[in-house]
């Protein structure tokens, strides 16, 4: 049920972000993707299937498109390099 959940929403959605409500870098990587222009759901957290599906379970786990970015430094790092707006825009995910 974990992988169909998880594969239906990774495929579905343009960005995804699985995060803990209560993780400091969960919370810093909805900062950050809260002040670009698209539209964000929420999804529940799979740690388990994340580690099948990554190789990693800690969370939070960025998903541009189908392909599994990182995690929160990894977000940042792309930002500062100026990759995530035109990862996003080629990506199609922005407004």
């Amino acid at each position: 049920m974990a992988q169909a959940f998880m594969n239906s929403n990774i495929q579905s959605g343009k960005v995804v972000v699985f995060i803990k409500p209560t993780c400091p870098y969960g919370r810093r990587t909805q900062e950050l993707l809260s002040q670009l222009p698209f539209k964000q759901g929420r999804l529940e957290f799979i740690q388990d299937y994340l580690q099948q599906l990554t190789g990693a379970s800690p969370v939070p786990r960025v998903f541009i498109g189908k392909e599994c970015i990182g995690r929160c430094t990894d977000l940042v790092n792309m930002h500062e390099r100026g990759e995530l707006l035109t990862r996003l825009k080629k990506t199609g995910a922005l407004q």
